[in-house]
């Protein structure tokens, strides 16, 4: 069920800005990523501070507008963070001015591995597409129940994370240090990584449940996706 005026534009200004805030949340999180954090016992990367956000975002798309808006900004994402990863490159191939002295420092920090930058978009587009997928499908399960219960947001979300991040993980690990780490420590990224950014979603559920709530009420809708939607990865330009 989707409640939207005749007369609104496709895409509004809250839309316009949860998928700005998306897609900087992203490259941010690619950027950061290289460093390590320990958090007691764990070590994690400085990416879990800024990549959880996007899965956020991710939900609160798919809650207020539909599974089709939630794949073409997880596609825009994808080619922004595609873009940022070139460009990137281009200027550590430009030779360097006689006054620059950090270019061993950059390479080292923004130089693109083929392999890390295939498990990154690998992990990001299946992880982000099965988040939105369980996150709509609940939410179908939820409209079309006939026992009268219902799915609430904070279950789908944390439901809908847990499967994304456990997908994200369970294909950047190995892809991205397959033969570099022993295999119990690739599990044990994983499991700690999946974990930890569902764990972030729980924490910042009050805030999102009211950014929805503000959204649903701003914007005039609640897109309940139907049995007619295609669940299609590709399918661009059916918004």
């Amino acid at each position: 069920m989707t409640t939207q005026s005749h007369n609104k534009p496709l895409f509004t200004l809250p839309f316009l800005t949860l998928t700005v805030l998306f897609i900087v949340c992203l490259i941010i999180a690619n950027l950061v990523e290289i460093k390590t954090v320990s958090l007691g016992a764990v070590t994690v990367t400085a990416g879990l501070a800024v990549f959880p956000i996007s899965y956020i975002i991710n939900d609160c798309i798919v809650e207020v507008y539909g599974f089709r808006r939630a794949r073409l900004v997880i596609w825009l994402g994808f080619a922004m963070s595609l873009l940022t990863a070139v460009m990137l490159n281009i200027a550590i191939w430009l030779p360097g001015g006689p006054d620059w002295r950090s270019q061993g420092a950059m390479e080292a920090i923004y130089g693109s591995v083929p392999r890390i930058m295939l498990a990154s978009f690998a992990a990001f587009i299946c992880g982000s597409m099965v988040n939105a997928y369980v996150m709509s499908r609940m939410k179908r399960s939820a409209a079309s129940a006939t026992t009268g219960a219902t799915w609430r947001f904070s279950l789908r979300a944390i439901v809908s994370t847990l499967w994304g991040e456990g997908v994200d993980s369970v294909i950047f690990f190995p892809i991205a240090f397959g033969g570099v780490l022993p295999l119990s420590t690739i599990l044990s990224l994983i499991v700690s990584q999946a974990l930890l950014k569902t764990l972030y979603e729980i924490l910042v559920l009050p805030v999102t449940v009211t950014v929805v709530r503000r959204l649903k009420r701003i914007e005039g809708e609640d897109t309940t996706d139907s049995s007619s939607t295609d669940y299609s990865w590709w399918r661009l330009t059916d918004v």
